[in-house]
Protein backbone atom coordinates (compact mmCIF):
# COMPACT_ATOMS: atom_id res chain seq x y z
CA UNK A 1 0.00 0.00 0.00
CA UNK A 2 1.42 3.71 -0.86
CA UNK A 3 1.95 5.57 2.56
CA UNK A 4 -0.26 8.59 2.70
CA UNK A 5 0.81 11.88 3.49
CA UNK A 6 2.01 11.83 7.69
CA UNK A 7 -0.01 14.03 9.90
CA UNK A 8 1.49 17.55 11.04
CA UNK A 9 3.87 16.90 14.58
CA UNK A 10 4.37 19.03 17.41
CA UNK A 11 6.72 18.68 20.23
CA UNK A 12 5.17 18.06 24.00
CA UNK A 13 7.80 18.12 26.78
CA UNK A 14 10.57 16.91 24.11
CA UNK A 15 8.36 14.23 22.84
CA UNK A 16 7.70 14.52 19.05
CA UNK A 17 3.64 14.30 18.95
CA UNK A 18 1.23 14.31 15.95
CA UNK A 19 -0.75 17.15 16.26
CA UNK A 20 -3.76 14.70 16.48
CA UNK A 21 -4.16 12.09 18.71
CA UNK A 22 -6.84 8.81 18.41
CA UNK A 23 -9.46 9.14 20.78
CA UNK A 24 -11.11 6.39 22.17
CA UNK A 25 -14.73 7.19 23.62
CA UNK A 26 -15.97 5.61 20.44
CA UNK A 27 -14.26 2.50 21.05
CA UNK A 28 -14.73 2.42 24.93
CA UNK A 29 -18.12 3.15 24.94
CA UNK A 30 -19.15 6.88 26.19
CA UNK A 31 -20.94 8.52 23.57
CA UNK A 32 -22.45 11.56 25.63
CA UNK A 33 -25.61 10.23 23.64
CA UNK A 34 -27.78 7.73 25.45
CA UNK A 35 -27.06 4.39 27.32
CA UNK A 36 -28.19 2.68 23.31
CA UNK A 37 -25.13 4.07 21.56
CA UNK A 38 -23.23 3.35 24.28
CA UNK A 39 -23.95 -0.49 23.98
CA UNK A 40 -23.82 0.26 20.43
CA UNK A 41 -20.05 1.15 20.77
CA UNK A 42 -19.05 -1.23 23.19
CA UNK A 43 -20.16 -4.33 21.00
CA UNK A 44 -18.91 -3.14 18.00
CA UNK A 45 -14.86 -1.51 19.21
CA UNK A 46 -14.55 -2.88 22.46
CA UNK A 47 -12.17 -5.73 21.52
CA UNK A 48 -8.42 -6.58 20.17
CA UNK A 49 -9.60 -6.89 16.68
CA UNK A 50 -11.25 -3.78 16.19
CA UNK A 51 -9.40 -1.33 18.22
CA UNK A 52 -5.92 -2.88 15.91
CA UNK A 53 -8.16 -2.03 12.94
CA UNK A 54 -8.69 1.24 14.17
CA UNK A 55 -5.08 2.39 15.47
CA UNK A 56 -4.06 0.76 11.58
CA UNK A 57 -6.14 3.37 9.78
CA UNK A 58 -4.55 6.42 12.24
CA UNK A 59 -1.35 4.57 11.95
CA UNK A 60 -1.39 5.27 7.88
CA UNK A 61 -0.83 8.95 8.94
CA UNK A 62 1.80 8.73 11.15
CA UNK A 63 -0.42 8.90 14.33
CA UNK A 64 1.03 7.42 16.51
CA UNK A 65 -0.72 8.64 19.93
CA UNK A 66 -3.77 7.43 22.00
CA UNK A 67 -5.78 9.35 24.60
CA UNK A 68 -7.96 7.43 27.30
CA UNK A 69 -8.29 5.60 30.54
CA UNK A 70 -6.21 2.75 29.87
CA UNK A 71 -5.20 1.81 33.24
CA UNK A 72 -9.11 0.95 33.86
CA UNK A 73 -9.30 -0.83 30.21
CA UNK A 74 -7.22 -3.52 29.83
CA UNK A 75 -8.56 -4.58 26.45
CA UNK A 76 -7.69 -1.19 25.41
CA UNK A 77 -4.14 -1.49 26.80
CA UNK A 78 -3.97 -5.45 25.30
CA UNK A 79 -5.00 -4.07 21.36
CA UNK A 80 -2.11 -1.42 21.88
CA UNK A 81 0.26 -3.24 22.45
CA UNK A 82 -0.53 -5.96 19.65
CA UNK A 83 -0.85 -3.38 17.65
CA UNK A 84 2.82 -1.87 18.63
CA UNK A 85 3.93 -5.36 17.75
CA UNK A 86 2.37 -5.29 14.21
CA UNK A 87 3.53 -1.85 13.49
CA UNK A 88 7.04 -2.06 14.59
CA UNK A 89 6.75 1.06 16.96
CA UNK A 90 6.12 1.98 20.09
CA UNK A 91 2.42 3.98 20.69
CA UNK A 92 2.52 6.84 23.08
CA UNK A 93 -0.14 6.45 25.30
CA UNK A 94 -1.67 9.23 26.97
CA UNK A 95 -3.49 7.85 29.96
CA UNK A 96 -5.83 9.32 32.63
CA UNK A 97 -6.92 8.04 35.48
CA UNK A 98 -9.20 8.85 37.86
CA UNK A 99 -7.42 9.30 41.34
CA UNK A 100 -7.90 9.42 44.84
CA UNK A 101 -7.02 12.96 45.69
CA UNK A 102 -8.86 12.42 49.43
CA UNK A 103 -6.06 14.02 52.15
CA UNK A 104 -4.99 10.67 53.73
CA UNK A 105 -2.97 8.77 53.66
CA UNK A 106 -4.48 5.66 52.39
CA UNK A 107 -6.29 7.91 49.55
CA UNK A 108 -2.25 8.78 48.57
CA UNK A 109 -1.30 5.20 48.64
CA UNK A 110 -4.42 4.32 46.29
CA UNK A 111 -3.18 7.07 43.63
CA UNK A 112 0.32 5.75 43.89
CA UNK A 113 -0.71 2.86 42.75
CA UNK A 114 -2.94 3.41 39.76
CA UNK A 115 0.19 6.38 39.06
CA UNK A 116 1.89 2.86 38.91
CA UNK A 117 -0.39 1.12 36.92
CA UNK A 118 0.12 4.18 34.01
CA UNK A 119 3.84 3.35 34.39
CA UNK A 120 3.23 -0.58 33.76
CA UNK A 121 1.35 -0.19 30.92
CA UNK A 122 3.45 2.17 29.03
CA UNK A 123 2.16 5.19 29.41
CA UNK A 124 4.40 7.92 28.45
CA UNK A 125 1.85 11.33 29.58
CA UNK A 126 0.02 10.53 32.68
CA UNK A 127 -3.03 13.57 32.95
CA UNK A 128 -5.06 13.83 36.13
CA UNK A 129 -8.41 13.08 35.17
CA UNK A 130 -10.98 16.41 35.28
CA UNK A 131 -13.13 14.78 37.62
CA UNK A 132 -10.33 14.37 40.35
CA UNK A 133 -8.09 17.41 39.56
CA UNK A 134 -10.79 19.80 39.73
CA UNK A 135 -11.40 18.74 43.36
CA UNK A 136 -8.18 20.63 44.36
CA UNK A 137 -8.78 23.60 42.85
CA UNK A 138 -9.54 26.17 45.57
CA UNK A 139 -10.34 29.58 43.50
CA UNK A 140 -9.90 31.70 46.40
CA UNK A 141 -6.19 31.14 46.66
CA UNK A 142 -6.07 31.22 42.61
CA UNK A 143 -3.76 27.81 43.41
CA UNK A 144 -4.47 24.10 43.59
CA UNK A 145 -3.05 22.90 46.78
CA UNK A 146 -1.23 19.40 47.51
CA UNK A 147 -1.01 19.12 43.30
CA UNK A 148 2.43 19.13 43.21
CA UNK A 149 2.45 15.97 45.28
CA UNK A 150 0.61 14.19 42.70
CA UNK A 151 2.74 15.54 40.17
CA UNK A 152 5.67 14.16 42.03
CA UNK A 153 4.26 11.20 42.00
CA UNK A 154 3.85 11.09 38.15
CA UNK A 155 7.50 12.34 37.55
CA UNK A 156 8.57 9.31 39.80
CA UNK A 157 7.22 6.80 37.83
CA UNK A 158 9.10 8.36 34.80
CA UNK A 159 5.92 9.56 33.35
CA UNK A 160 5.27 13.24 31.56
CA UNK A 161 2.66 14.64 33.79
CA UNK A 162 -0.38 16.78 32.89
CA UNK A 163 -3.87 17.60 33.56
CA UNK A 164 -6.89 17.26 32.08
CA UNK A 165 -8.77 20.76 32.34
CA UNK A 166 -12.34 20.67 31.73
CA UNK A 167 -12.26 23.44 34.15
CA UNK A 168 -10.41 26.62 32.63
CA UNK A 169 -8.94 27.58 36.18
CA UNK A 170 -6.89 24.28 36.35
CA UNK A 171 -4.89 25.90 33.03
CA UNK A 172 -4.63 28.88 34.46
CA UNK A 173 -3.69 28.40 38.26
CA UNK A 174 -1.54 25.67 37.17
CA UNK A 175 0.71 28.18 34.86
CA UNK A 176 0.22 31.04 37.39
CA UNK A 177 1.97 28.49 39.74
CA UNK A 178 4.45 27.26 38.18
CA UNK A 179 3.27 23.52 39.05
CA UNK A 180 5.00 20.64 36.68
CA UNK A 181 2.08 20.71 34.07
CA UNK A 182 3.89 19.90 31.09
CA UNK A 183 0.46 19.70 28.79
CA UNK A 184 -2.86 20.15 29.32
CA UNK A 185 -6.55 18.47 27.84
CA UNK A 186 -9.24 20.79 27.18
CA UNK A 187 -12.59 20.40 26.16
CA UNK A 188 -12.90 22.59 23.17
CA UNK A 189 -15.37 22.82 20.27
CA UNK A 190 -17.86 25.22 17.95
CA UNK A 191 -21.08 24.58 19.70
CA UNK A 192 -19.60 25.02 23.38
CA UNK A 193 -20.81 21.28 24.28
CA UNK A 194 -19.66 20.65 27.90
CA UNK A 195 -17.18 23.42 28.30
CA UNK A 196 -17.54 25.79 31.09
CA UNK A 197 -17.62 29.01 30.09
CA UNK A 198 -18.39 30.27 26.94
CA UNK A 199 -15.99 29.69 23.51
CA UNK A 200 -14.46 32.66 22.78
CA UNK A 201 -12.82 32.56 26.55
CA UNK A 202 -11.79 29.19 26.17
CA UNK A 203 -10.14 30.16 23.25
CA UNK A 204 -8.14 32.79 25.10
CA UNK A 205 -7.03 30.05 27.60
CA UNK A 206 -5.56 28.11 24.99
CA UNK A 207 -3.72 30.90 23.30
CA UNK A 208 -2.15 31.73 26.58
CA UNK A 209 -1.34 28.46 27.98
CA UNK A 210 2.30 28.25 28.61
CA UNK A 211 2.62 24.57 27.33
CA UNK A 212 0.99 22.86 24.78
CA UNK A 213 -3.01 21.64 24.82
CA UNK A 214 -4.55 18.35 23.82
CA UNK A 215 -8.03 19.84 22.73
CA UNK A 216 -11.00 16.59 22.60
CA UNK A 217 -14.90 16.79 21.61
CA UNK A 218 -13.78 18.83 18.92
CA UNK A 219 -17.65 17.44 16.55
CA UNK A 220 -19.62 17.96 20.13
CA UNK A 221 -19.59 13.93 20.53
CA UNK A 222 -21.82 13.96 17.69
CA UNK A 223 -23.31 17.20 17.42
CA UNK A 224 -21.41 18.55 14.44
CA UNK A 225 -20.30 17.38 11.54
CA UNK A 226 -16.14 16.32 11.20
CA UNK A 227 -16.01 19.57 8.64
CA UNK A 228 -17.74 21.97 10.96
CA UNK A 229 -15.71 20.40 13.77
CA UNK A 230 -12.51 19.73 13.20
CA UNK A 231 -12.16 22.99 10.36
CA UNK A 232 -13.12 24.99 13.45
CA UNK A 233 -10.65 23.59 16.00
CA UNK A 234 -7.62 23.51 13.47
CA UNK A 235 -8.47 26.53 12.44
CA UNK A 236 -8.60 28.60 16.28
CA UNK A 237 -5.61 26.75 18.14
CA UNK A 238 -1.78 26.99 17.90
CA UNK A 239 0.66 25.11 15.90
CA UNK A 240 1.73 23.52 18.83
CA UNK A 241 -1.49 22.16 19.86
CA UNK A 242 -3.60 19.05 19.58
CA UNK A 243 -7.41 17.91 17.96
CA UNK A 244 -7.97 14.62 20.14
CA UNK A 245 -10.12 12.58 17.37
CA UNK A 246 -12.08 8.88 17.89
CA UNK A 247 -13.98 7.40 15.60
CA UNK A 248 -16.06 4.89 14.90
CA UNK A 249 -14.71 2.81 11.97
CA UNK A 250 -11.63 3.21 10.05
CA UNK A 251 -13.03 4.72 7.40
CA UNK A 252 -14.30 7.50 9.13
CA UNK A 253 -10.76 7.72 10.43
CA UNK A 254 -9.49 8.48 6.73
CA UNK A 255 -12.70 10.92 6.07
CA UNK A 256 -11.97 12.79 9.22
CA UNK A 257 -8.07 12.89 8.80
CA UNK A 258 -8.40 14.32 5.85
CA UNK A 259 -11.04 16.73 6.78
CA UNK A 260 -7.84 18.08 9.17
CA UNK A 261 -5.40 18.04 6.79
CA UNK A 262 -7.10 20.20 4.22
CA UNK A 263 -8.47 22.25 7.28
CA UNK A 264 -4.29 22.93 8.14
CA UNK A 265 -3.55 23.07 4.32
CA UNK A 266 -6.45 25.82 4.10
CA UNK A 267 -7.86 23.65 0.78
CA UNK A 268 -11.06 21.98 0.40
CA UNK A 269 -11.19 18.24 1.56
CA UNK A 270 -11.35 15.98 -1.00
CA UNK A 271 -14.37 13.85 -0.34
CA UNK A 272 -17.41 11.76 -1.66
CA UNK A 273 -20.25 13.17 -1.47
CA UNK A 274 -23.20 11.62 0.52
CA UNK A 275 -26.49 9.73 -0.32
CA UNK A 276 -29.53 11.18 0.15
CA UNK A 277 -32.67 9.55 -1.46
CA UNK A 278 -33.71 13.40 -2.37
CA UNK A 279 -30.43 14.73 -3.82
CA UNK A 280 -30.34 16.06 -7.43
CA UNK A 281 -27.26 14.79 -9.68
CA UNK A 282 -25.94 18.41 -9.35
CA UNK A 283 -25.24 17.65 -5.61
CA UNK A 284 -24.13 14.49 -6.26
CA UNK A 285 -20.74 15.87 -7.27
Amino acid sequence: MKKKILFPRTTVAGIDMPRMIAGTNWILGFSHTSTSADKMIVAKNKNREAIVDMLRAYDEYGIDAVMGPCGDNPVLVDAIHAAEDEFGHKIIIVDTPIVNVDDSAEARREAEARFRQSRDLGATFCLIHHASAEQLVNKNLRAMPRLPDYLKMIRDNGMIPGLSAHMPELIIYSDDNEYDVQTYIQIYNCMGFLMQVEIEYINKVIWNAKKPVMTIKSMAAGRCSPFVGLTFSYATIRPQDMVTLGAFTPTEVHEDVEIALAAIERRQPNLEGRNSPAKTEIMRK
